[in-house]
């Protein structure tokens, strides 16, 4: 099969990768290149190997969360749907199987919070892996007078942190904010809608999606 290191080195895939960020950078978003991209494939890999998926379905987990963002290139809007297309017709090329290049297609399809929801365990674990990725070091704005909330709210989180317990059937997504940089409220203000995705992805794998800012539970 067609894995993740395969696809790594696939120079289309990389054209594609910095040219989104490009085109965000100009539009002042945060980070959705190299760093948010492994972490999401490492994130998705991690959830479906604890819950006990094979091999198989690990590794086609790795390779959407490494391309779910790829529809940047085009433009923001749609991104997940373009961004699918672009991966289909990529993995087509390498000469992956149509089921594997369905299964992540409908994945990378269905991870933004706009459109999108939980349709399957590659899915779910994408949105679950994508949705946690909040933290200072995705700011790209180094001028903290102009940030937004976007880049305030991120800028604050100091430490996150997905874990999976397999035994109690539960992903808990553990926060560290600064309070002083913005209150937690501002966090639900932008992140309530990827807040309740992440929760109905969770149930979508049969687990319970846990909440935890700076040490009390949330939900």
């Amino acid at each position: 099969m067609i894995t993740l290191e395969q696809v790594k080195q696939n120079e289309e895939v990389q054209a594609l990768i910095d040219a989104a960020q490009k085109q965000l950078d100009e539009i002042g978003y945060t980070e959705h290149s190299n760093r948010h991209i492994n972490i999401v494939a490492q994130r998705c890999s991690d959830i479906l190997e604890k819950l006990g998926y094979d091999e198989h379905i690990v590794e086609l987990g790795k390779i959407a969360g490494y391309l779910h963002d790829i529809g940047n290139a085009i433009n923001r809007n749609d991104h997940a749907h373009t961004g699918s297309i672009l991966a289909y017709e990529i993995l087509k090329d390498m000469g992956m199987s149509a089921k594997d290049r369905v299964q992540i297609l409908t994945a990378i399809g269905n991870h933004d919070e706009a459109t999108g929801t939980a349709v399957s365990n590659i899915s779910a674990a994408l949105i679950l892996a994508d949705k946690s990725d909040v933290h200072r070091s995705r700011v790209r704005n180094k001028n903290m007078s102009t940030f937004d909330i976007h880049d305030r709210v991120n800028y604050a989180v100091t430490d996150a942190r997905l874990d999976v317990d397999a035994e109690k059937r539960k992903i808990i997504l553990n926060l560290g904010i600064d309070t002083k940089i913005c209150p937690v409220l501002d966090y639900f203000q932008i992140f309530m809608d990827r807040t309740m995705m992440s929760k109905y992805a969770a149930k979508y794998l049969n687990i319970w999606f846990e909440l935890v800012i700076n040490g009390t539970k949330l939900l």
